[in-house]
C-alpha cells in the first residue's frame, strides 16, 4: 500500500512499549511508581537546599537546578504514557506531540549542560581553591544557568519548527511512549535530509561541546588531586566530585546504551524500552546518589525533618 501525502495531520498514535492488554496494568503500575519516586525524591533534595542554610553555596545550586529539571524530563512523557494507558487510548494531537518534543528536547538538553557547569565548578573547587568565592559568584552562577537555558531553548525551538515544515503519511503510529524525534522523522512523506543535517548537527554541537568540557575538568581535578601529598586530602578531593561522577556515568552511559542499542537493531521498540533507563530511571536515582554519596545533603535531609 502506498503512503498518501496529508496536507494537515490532526494526531499521531503513541504504540508505547507494549501492545498487549494484559501487560498494561503492570506497566502503568510500574510508570506510575518510577514517576512518584523521582518527583518525591527530587522534590526533597530541592526542599533540602532551599531550607539547609550550609547548602547556599553555588555548588548545591546547580544540584537544585538539576533536580528540578530532572522533574519536568519526566514530567514530559510519563504522565502522558499513564494517562493513555489508565484510558484505553494511544492517541496524542498533532499540537500536543510538537509540544511534548520540545520540551523533551529542552530539559534533555539542559541535563547535559547542568552537568557541564557543575564539573567546571568541581574545577574551580579543587584546582583554584582560593579563587572559589570570586570566580563562582551568585552573578555569574545564575549567568551560567541562563546561558545554559536560552541555548537549550533555541535548539529544542529549532529542531521543533522544522518539523512543522514536514507533511506526513497515512501510517501515523509512533513506536515510541513518546514523540520522540527520530521517530517522527521517519513517518514524514517530504524530504527529511535537512531535518536530518540540522539535527545531527545541533545534537552533535551541544553534546561534544559539554562532553570535552567535563573531560577536560576532570583531566584536570585528577591531576590537581594526584599532588596532593597527604591520603586523607586525596579521599576528601575525591569525595567532593564522587556524586557528580556517578551520576555523569549514570546519564552518559545510559545515553550511549541507548544509542549503540537503536544502531545495532531495526526494532524500534526495542529502543524505546532501553531508552527508559535515561529518561526515567536515571532521574528516579539521581536524588538517591546524592542522599546516600552527600553527607552535606544527608545531614540537611535529617534537619528537614526534625
Amino acid at each position: 500500500m502506498k503512503p498518501r501525502n496529508q496536507t494537515r495531520v490532526s494526531e499521531f498514535i503513541l504504540l508505547g512499549l507494549s501492545e498487549e492488554t494484559n501487560v498494561q496494568p503492570f506497566l502503568f503500575g510500574l510508570f506510575l511508581s518510577m514517576y512518584l519516586v523521582t518527583f518525591s525524591g527530587n522534590l526533597l533534595i530541592i526542599l533540602t537546599i532551599i531550607t539547609a542554610s550550609h547548602l547556599h553555596t553555588p555548588m548545591y545550586f546547580f544540584i537544585f537546578s538539576l533536580s528540578f529539571t530532572d522533574i519536568c524530563f519526566t514530567s514530559t512523557t510519563v504522565p502522558k504514557m499513564l494517562v493513555n494507558i489508565q484510558m484505553q487510548s494511544k492517541v496524542i494531537t498533532y499540537e500536543d506531540c510538537i509540544t511534548q518534543l520540545y520540551f523533551f528536547l529542552l530539559f534533555a538538553t539542559l541535563d547535559h549542560f547542568l552537568l557541564t557547569v557543575m564539573a567546571y565548578d568541581r574545577f574551580v573547587a579543587i584546582c583554584h581553591p582560593l579563587h572559589y568565592t570570586v570566580i563562582m559568584n551568585p552573578q555569574f552562577c545564575g549567568l551560567l544557568l541562563l546561558a545554559s537555558l536560552l541555548l537549550c531553548a533555541l535548539d529544542s525551538l529549532l529542531q521543533s519548527l522544522m518539523i512543522l515544515r514536514l507533511s506526513f503519511c497515512t501510517d501515523l503510529e509512533i513506536s515510541h511512549f513518546f514523540c520522540e524525534l527520530n521517530q517522527i522523522l521517519k513517518l514524514a512523506c517530504s524530504d527529511t535530509l535537512l531535518n536530518e543535517l540540522i539535527m545531527y548537527f545541533v545534537t552533535g554541537l551541544l553534546g561534544v561541546i559539554p562532553l570535552t568540557g567535563i573531560l577536560f575538568s576532570y583531566s584536570k581535578i585528577v591531576s590537581s588531586i594526584l599532588r596532593i601529598s597527604s591520603a586523607e586530602g586525596k579521599s576528601k578531593a575525591f569525595s567532593t566530585c564522587g556524586s557528580h561522577l556517578s551520576v555523569i556515568s549514570l546519564f552518559y552511559g545510559t545515553t550511549l546504551g541507548v544509542y549503540l542499542s537503536s544502531a545495532a537493531t531495526p526494532n524500534s521498540r526495542v529502543t524505546a524500552i532501553v531508552s527508559v533507563m535515561y529518561t526515567v530511571v536515571t532521574p528516579m536515582l539521581n536524588p538517591f546518589i546524592y542522599s546516600l554519596r552527600n553527607k552535606d545533603i544527608k545531614q540537611g535531609i535529617q534537619k528537614l525533618f526534625t
